[in-house]
C-alpha cells in the first residue's frame, strides 16, 4: 500500500470523528438545557401555590380531636410543605398529655400526614364531680359523667395520691386484658397489717382482696382460682402469694 493511500484513508476518517464530537456536544448541550428547565420548574414550584399544604390527615387519635392535634402542632393548610420543621412540630404535639408518640410525614405533592399514638386509658378515677380517665402514664384527663362512661376500664376509688394512680396504672397494663375486663371497681383499702391492700369488685360478683405493688402477678391465676370456688358460698377471695377463699368474711385480713 502506497503512502498516498494511507493519507487518504486517514482523511476519510476525519468527517466521522467530527460527527461523533458534534453528537457528544449536542447531547451535553441538551443535558444542560434539560437541567436548566428542571431547576426553573423546581424554583417555580417552591414559589407557587403548588407547594402549599392542601390537606392534613390525622389518624390514630381517640381521646384527642383532630382540631386539638392540629392546634398543638401549629400545622395548617396554606403553609409551604417544604418549610415545615417536622421535629419541632412533633415536639410541640408531644406536649399533649394524651400523646405517647407522633409521626408527621409529607404526602407529595401537597398533603401532610399526622399519625398519633395515644397512651391507653387504663381506668377511671372516681371523684365527687364524676370520673377522671386515667392514662397509662399516670395522667388524668378531664371529668366525664355517668352517661359518658365507655365501660372499657375499671373504676378506681380513693386513689387520691398520684403515686398510687401511677402504680395501679402500670399494674393494670401488665395484667391480661381478659382479667382487667372482669374488674368493675378497685378500692384502695389499706390497713395497718396490709398497707397496700386493694378491694376489687368483679363483674362476676366476686369480691377480691389483693396488693397494689403485686397486683398483676397476684391476679394472673384469677380465672383458674375463681373456677374452683362454689358460687353458692359467700365470702372473699384473697388473691395474694397463695390464693385462698374465706367464706362469710367481711373483715380485712
Amino acid at each position: 500500500m502506497s503512502h498516498d493511500e494511507k493519507v487518504i484513508s486517514v482523511n476519510e476518517r476525519i468527517p466521522t470523528l467530527q460527527e461523533k464530537r458534534r453528537r457528544k456536544a449536542n447531547k451535553r448541550l441538551l443535558s444542560i438545557v434539560v437541567l436548566f428547565f428542571v431547576l426553573i420548574m423546581v424554583l417555580v414550584y417552591f414559589q407557587s401555590p403548588l407547594s402549599e399544604v392542601k390537606s392534613i390527615q390525622v389518624s390514630g387519635n381517640q381521646l384527642l380531636t383532630d382540631e386539638e392535634i392540629l392546634e398543638a402542632s401549629g400545622l395548617r393548610e396554606g403553609m409551604n410543605i417544604w418549610n415545615i420543621d417536622r421535629n419541632t412540630r412533633i415536639e410541640q404535639t408531644a406536649q399533649l398529655k394524651e400523646v405517647e408518640s407522633i409521626e408527621i410525614n409529607r404526602l407529595l405533592p401537597s398533603s401532610l400526614s399526622i399519625q398519633v399514638k395515644e397512651y391507653p386509658r387504663v381506668a377511671y378515677v372516681y371523684s365527687d364531680d364524676g370520673y377522671l380517665p386515667l392514662l397509662k402514664n399516670g395522667q388524668i384527663l378531664d371529668t366525664v359523667h355517668d352517661s359518658q362512661l365507655v365501660g372499657d376500664a375499671p373504676i378506681l376509688v380513693d386513689f387520691t395520691e398520684e403515686s398510687l394512680r401511677e402504680t395501679i396504672g402500670e399494674q393494670l397494663m401488665q395484667t391480661a386484658p381478659e382479667i382487667v375486663s372482669r374488674i368493675s371497681e378497685i378500692m384502695y383499702t389499706p390497713t395497718e397489717d396490709a398497707p397496700e391492700e386493694l378491694t376489687l369488685y368483679m363483674t362476676d360478683g366476686m369480691e377480691v382482696r389483693t396488693d397494689l405493688s403485686s397486683f398483676a402477678e397476684y391476679m394472673q391465676p384469677y380465672p383458674q382460682v375463681h373456677a374452683q370456688i362454689d358460687r353458692a358460698q359467700e365470702g372473699v377471695l384473697y388473691m395474694k402469694m397463695s390464693p385462698y377463699f374465706r367464706e362469710n368474711d367481711t373483715a380485712q385480713e
